[in-house]
């Protein structure tokens, strides 16, 4: 079986479980613990903070 790297750093993830609200299942279950709708919030959260930097990096340019 293949594992998946992940695109998202470890301290990311942390970071935008505990944003969300759901960090304390990732303490108590691991990441496999979480809800598929809150995997899915996180990733969007992610997209969002991606676009945000790239539009700002845009603009410094």
């Amino acid at each position: 079986m293949s594992r998946r790297r992940s695109l998202m750093s470890h301290q990311l993830k942390e970071e935008l479980a505990k944003e969300l609200g759901f960090y304390d299942v990732v303490q108590s279950e691991g990441w496999g613990g979480i809800k598929a709708k809150d995997a899915g919030n996180m990733v969007k959260r992610a997209i969002e903070l991606a676009e945000r930097q790239l539009v700002q990096n845009n603009k410094i340019k």
